[in-house]
């Protein structure tokens, strides 16, 4: 008896939850259209591609966001105190300013290829971004841009870490322990694989800040269209 009691509280709610999310899907559907949602999630993402490339590609732009300003890669950082007391400390520093001015100038690159997927995006990828949760915005760009804004970043974040001799010696000793198994993984990648990596972390962070800002206030955004759809989720 007990059982059947607990099997027809559980066939209750999850009729009930059914219902709900019908309702509340229908509640959406009356809101806006299809056409609607398509259009407020590209407009959403162009705005936020447009706002983190503005943001992230002017003088300091990684530098002066404690959340995303690039450190030294992890072995580096372990290290750092040694050689600080070994009188290296200006060079680290010279180091990290290059390393998030390389991602500056890298990522203002970005605009052009951030677009192209916007344009790319098909119905389904728009409900997906739209119901897929805080992260749908950095996995959507992430799969869609990550190794061809990786191809582009590389040459311009080599360049800029060319002179670094610091740079050098520690993709050197990075590759040498590689190669005999001592580290694996991230600790492994070279200065500008580090870079380019986090230069693009970085890049999706912002952009799924601002639709964040999106979600959170569609009326201070100043478009109808936003309004409208993000609103009435």
């Amino acid at each position: 008896m007990h059982r059947r009691t607990v099997l027809s509280s559980a066939l209750v709610a999850w009729v009930g939850g059914t219902s709900l999310s019908l309702l509340t899907y229908r509640a959406h559907a009356a809101a806006f259209s299809q056409a609607d949602a398509s259009g407020a999630v590209r407009a959403a993402l162009e705005r936020g591609a447009k706002v983190a490339v503005g943001q992230l590609g002017r003088a300091d732009g990684f530098l002066s966001n404690d959340k995303i300003r690039i450190p030294l890669p992890d072995v580096l950082d372990k290290v750092a105190p040694l050689l600080r007391t070994l009188g290296r400390g200006r060079q680290l520093d010279e180091l990290v300013t290059s390393m998030n001015h390389a991602a500056e100038n890298a990522v203002s690159l970005a605009l052009p290829l951030l677009n192209n997927a916007i344009k790319s995006m098909s119905v389904q990828d728009a409900q997906q971004i739209l119901t897929g949760g805080e992260h749908s915005v950095t996995d959507f760009f992430s799969a869609r841009t990550r190794e061809p804004l990786s191809t582009q970043f590389m040459p311009v974040v080599s360049k800029a870490m060319e002179k670094f001799s610091l740079a050098q010696r520690y993709n050197e000793l990075t590759s040498r322990a590689a190669g005999l198994g001592l580290i694996k993984g991230p600790q492994a990648v070279t200065i500008q694989q580090h870079v380019t990596g986090r230069a693009l972390d970085g890049l999706y962070f912002v952009i799924g800040e601002e639709e964040r800002r999106i979600r959170n206030d569609p009326v201070g955004t100043g478009s109808a269209l936003l309004k409208k759809v993000f609103s009435a989720l």
